[in-house]
């Protein structure tokens, strides 16, 4: 049921500001605003063209008789009919001076003449209903507003242009044109005659199980992409952990001291590297202490090394014996064997206090290492550029579908189980009426995901998460 009511709200963020945006929705969006504005040119607002601009005043009519109306402000009106509008009903954009008191007293002037205040997400909600966007583009504009890197705002834009949707309309169009032969064969089932070509139709459910096995696989990317990649930075106290953060955010982050056991908890912040998302967690150094506090800090960082994608083991080099440098790789060999799925850097600290007979020494014993200096800020840009190499954007770098939403995860893996179950019930030769069942399942799920199928809850949980005014 698409809602009748005239919706306002505030599309700027609230506070003080150069202008304001206050955005109206609905059938009545534009009679509403020509009782309160008075044009400039004296134009009558209700019958200007869609897509127009015009400049006037917001005047409160409702004064005692005989008395002007209040001017509240001078506006720039802009007028968007239904259906060519973003909701696909009648919008209108008021664009005042962004005084809070001014904002208010517009809006509630705006209520008191028959509009009503919009909910969380109300008029993209709208757009969806109307038919303006699907489901999941209407959902990449809450990651749009929300991406804060190059990458997670290419994602946004990619699939709010339409391109995860058509690939999954593609696929279930040509799917629900197969269960419509299968379903055919129903309704003669009694002459036993096949409609479905069986071939094509195999070879239909192979290139959708690829398809929906590399946009499940893309998951693994897009949701780091979307979140930020989680890196942990570990190592024994006063290794240089909370200076090598401080190089890497390139500010005094982190409180540095030469008294082991300083950094207490952890430490997060982000890092934007090449368009990528970097979260660096500097955490408590790891050692056996009696310190109560200094040893929850220990426990949080073993729970932090749990969450991280990237594991950067940092190493003070000037402290390495023959005895220590053993002990160091057993505890290498100890990360790498617990966390098998991290990418894990050994980061050798004080480069600049090496000779290069040792530095070519430890490259030789420790896989995976890179040596810097933290204090100097040297090797900093090279290990940048080794945490990039962790990055599989090689799908990004060729516009591909990159999944990002945890929703259209579970519906595509429900989705592809159904195919599956498809698949094997055709080359088991099972009847066709429950061979529908499995196909007509897998609908369900491509369905959910574009919104051709849904529910008021499904609704209530994705527009609450989106700001008023959008």
């Amino acid at each position: 049921m698409i809602p009748q009511e005239t919706i306002v709200a505030l599309a700027t963020p609230s506070g003080a500001g150069a202008i304001a945006i206050i955005r109206l929705s609905g059938k009545d969006a534009i009679t509403i605003v020509a009782d309160v504005f008075q044009s400039v040119s004296g134009k009558d607002i209700t019958k200007q063209k869609t897509h127009t601009i015009h400049l006037g005043h917001i005047v409160d009519p409702s004064t005692s008789s005989g008395q002007a109306g209040k001017v509240y402000d001078q506006v720039l009106l802009s007028i968007f009919k239904g259906p060519n509008s973003y909701t696909g009903e009648n919008v209108i954009e008021i664009s005042c001076h962004g005084s809070t008191f001014i904002q208010q007293q517009i809006i509630q002037l705006l209520l008191r003449r028959g509009a009503k205040m919009a909910q969380a997400g109300e008029f993209t909600l709208r757009a969806f209903l109307n038919g303006k966007l699907d489901l999941s583009q209407a959902e990449a504009v809450a990651d749009l507003i929300a991406s804060d890197n190059e990458a997670s705002h290419q994602i946004a834009m990619q699939q709010m242009r339409g391109g995860f949707s058509n690939e999954i309309a593609k696929l279930r169009e040509e799917l629900l044109n197969f269960a419509s032969l299968i379903e055919l064969e129903l309704d003669f089932a009694e002459e036993d005659v096949e409609f479905a070509d069986r071939t094509q139709f195999h070879d239909l459910l192979e290139r959708i199980e690829f398809v929906l096995k590399r946009l499940i696989d893309s998951f693994a990317v897009g949701n780091v992409i979307k979140n930020g990649i989680p890196v942990a930075i570990v190592g024994e106290p006063n290794v240089g952990k909370s200076t090598l953060l401080n190089a890497l955010l390139n500010e005094e982050r982190a409180i540095v001291s030469d008294i082991a056991g300083t950094t207490r908890d952890t430490i997060e912040d982000e890092l934007v590297i090449n368009g990528i998302g970097f979260r660096f967690i500097d955490t408590a150094g790891i050692r056996e202490t009696q310190d109560h506090v200094e040893s929850i800090g220990i426990q949080k960082t073993f729970e932090k090394i749990e969450q991280a994608q990237v594991v950067m083991f940092l190493v003070d080099s000037t402290e390495l014996t023959m005895e220590s440098l053993e002990r160091l790789k057993v505890e290498v060999e100890k990360i790498r064997n617990k966390y098998p799925q991290k990418a894990l850097l050994t980061i050798f600290n004080k480069k600049d206090k090496l000779d290069e007979s040792l530095l070519t020494n430890l490259k030789s014993q420790i896989e995976n290492s890179i040596f810097i200096s933290a204090k100097q800020k040297v090797g900093i840009e090279e290990l940048k550029n080794e945490l990039m190499s962790f990055v599989n954007t090689g799908a990004l770098r060729n516009n591909e579908t990159i999944v990002t939403n945890t929703r259209h995860y579970d519906s595509l893996l429900k989705a592809l189980e159904e195919i599956q179950k498809v698949k094997w019930g055709l080359d088991s030769g099972i009847s066709s009426d429950l061979m529908a069942i499995d196909i007509r399942s897998a609908l369900y799920f491509f369905g959910e995901i574009t919104g051709e199928v849904t529910n008021d809850e499904l609704l209530g949980n994705i527009f609450a998460n989106f700001c008023i005014g959008k």
